[in-house]
């Protein structure tokens, strides 16, 4: 970090995506009182998921990250926040088991309330409003009123932030996240799909190993990492009065921290290397991610690893492609020999949700399952081929049965699209969904163990 860093230094840089707050006063006073609150993460657990992360890089390891595209206000009780933890640790499973490598556990929570937007207005039936940008920028309702950036509500994420945070810890230290319940992670609508049925399967193998390691001695009450998880959270850092309201200094090292997650990205629309977002994320010791698409060049990848990870550390900084299944095979074979030629300490990732939406003729934006498939398999071979280790995933999910993407195992078609599609912002994987891509994903990446 140079000297002339510090937290608020990116308002001399452009700032893109940031709402246009009509009340500069009220924002004043709740970034205030923002950064009066406790921290919602700490740094000891930054360093912990950075240390993670550094195995991840050298193939030790591997980065799971999901959950909601946009989380919201409504959607925010125990049920709900379990169902979300209940997948990710049944794909982490299926992950482990498949790989046989640790499955680092990220979730897109406690924070994912903010969203970039294509256009800053939306048009229905001739009237155009404000985009709406997720809930701790506004409401999705389509008025004016509705629409209008209100500070007051990056206080309530804030809060329903922490809420969350502190169930999730419960969950993940209080025994639900035990070995020994693998059985009871499996929803009803889950459990009647073709992959459910395999995670039941394997469930049993799972409870098979847990009864002879009793046998030997080995059990959940003298062996805390059967019955405890390690479980960390991450979302795009996009509201920067926000991010910067939440940044401290820690005590130990003195250095800058952002408080709101352990692990925090920049999106495709705000990666500009001389922009307001690389400028603030460079001077904060979290674990970063930066999304990149098929328009991204090598010299530009190399100017972020040159902003944001100056020292080439190891578990600092994940590059997250969005290609597309149609363009990855183009896009990201040049960045790879680039990152590789020049020796640079880059986790890769693959977002196969982003490069793959489209509309249905039903007029729901969705994503087809056999499309993510076909570039997560793409991403595996691509990087296989380059002698890389394809590090990690990322997608947006849920616990609920709902109808935004189309296929998988448990079909879902796009005249189905209706019946549950509940999302606020993009389509999101089902849970059976979800289970689909885990065992994909395993599959792969044993295939090229043993090639």
């Amino acid at each position: 970090m140079s000297d002339d860093w510090h937290p608020h230094s990116w308002k001399k840089f452009q700032a893109l995506q940031q709402p246009e707050w009509p009340d500069q006063q009220n924002l004043d006073e709740t970034c205030s009182n923002l950064s009066r609150y406790p921290p919602l993460v700490f740094a000891g657990e930054v360093r912990a998921l950075k240390n993670h992360l550094a195995k991840v890089h050298r193939g030790d390891a591997f980065l799971l990250q999901g959950g909601d595209c946009a989380e919201s206000f409504n959607d925010f009780t125990a049920n709900s926040i379990r169902d979300k933890l209940k997948v990710l640790l049944q794909m982490a499973v299926i992950l482990t088991h498949g790989i046989s490598k640790p499955v680092i556990k990220v979730g897109r929570i406690a924070g994912q309330y903010a969203k970039p937007r294509s256009s800053p207005l939306e048009t229905q039936n001739g009237v155009s409003l404000p985009s709406f940008r997720g809930e701790s920028v506004n409401d999705p309702s389509f008025t004016l009123e509705a629409r209008l950036p209100d500070p007051l509500r990056l206080e309530r994420a804030y809060f329903q932030s922490a809420s969350t945070l502190n169930l999730l810890r419960a969950f993940t230290h209080g025994g639900f996240a035990n070995l020994e319940r693998v059985h009871t992670w499996n929803q009803d609508f889950v459990a009647n799909s073709p992959q459910g049925q395999r995670y039941a399967h394997l469930a049993d193998q799972l409870t098979d190993a847990m009864k002879f390691m009793g046998a030997i001695g080995v059990n959940t009450q003298n062996s805390p990492i059967l019955h405890e998880v390690e479980y960390f959270t991450s979302h795009e850092a996009l509201i920067l009065e926000y991010e910067t309201a939440l940044t401290r200094r820690d005590s130990l090292t003195g250095d800058f921290y952002n408080c709101s997650a352990h692990m925090i990205w920049i999106g495709e629309r705000t990666r500009q290397p001389d922009g307001a977002h690389v400028e603030f994320l460079r001077g904060v010791k979290n674990p970063l991610g930066v999304k990149i698409g098929p328009k991204a060049s090598a010299d530009e990848i190399l100017q972020l690893c040159d902003r944001l990870n100056p020292l080439n550390e190891p578990g600092r900084l994940t590059f997250i492609g969005r290609f597309g299944h149609d363009q990855i095979a183009k896009s990201l074979p040049p960045l790879l020999r680039t990152i590789k030629q020049e020796g640079r300490a880059v986790i890769w990732s693959c977002d196969p949700m982003h490069g793959n939406t489209y509309t249905a003729p039903t007029g729901h934006k969705t994503r087809a399952l056999d499309h993510i498939l076909m570039e997560l398999r793409q991403f595996i071979d691509i990087l296989q081929a380059e002698g890389i280790w394809p590090g990690g995933a990322h997608f947006e999910l849920t616990g609920d049965n709902v109808t935004e993407c189309v296929g998988g195992s448990h079909v879902v078609l796009e005249e189905d699209l209706n019946e549950r599609y509940e999302t606020t912002c993009d389509p999101r994987l089902n849970a059976a969904q979800s289970l689909d891509v885990a065992f994909l994903v395993a599959e792969e990446i044993r295939s090229l163990q043993q090639r």
